[in-house]
């Protein structure tokens, strides 16, 4: 039983969340391409990351690195 309330209490949480989403204010174009190309670039970073932690040859590894500084220094002109 308490399992249930658990979930109920989970999917009032995303309910309300989805709520405030909707009526937040909307945004601008500009901001959610923003926001997109940021997504996108933190997701690429992960799959380096991820990607890097499996890599054995120093060549793929150092291809590997360069891409994820390119990718950081990105990230790090979107924050500014």
């Amino acid at each position: 039983m308490a399992r249930g309330w658990e979930s109920k209490s989970v999917a009032d949480q995303i309910e309300d969340a989805e709520l405030r989403e909707r009526k937040a204010e909307p945004a601008s174009m500009e901001d959610r391409e923003r926001k997109q190309r940021l997504d996108s670039l933190r997701l690429s970073q992960s799959r380096l990351l991820q990607q890097l932690e499996r890599a054995k040859l120093p060549a793929h590894r150092g291809v590997l690195l360069n891409g994820l500084k390119a990718i950081e220094k990105e990230i790090e002109e979107y924050l500014k």
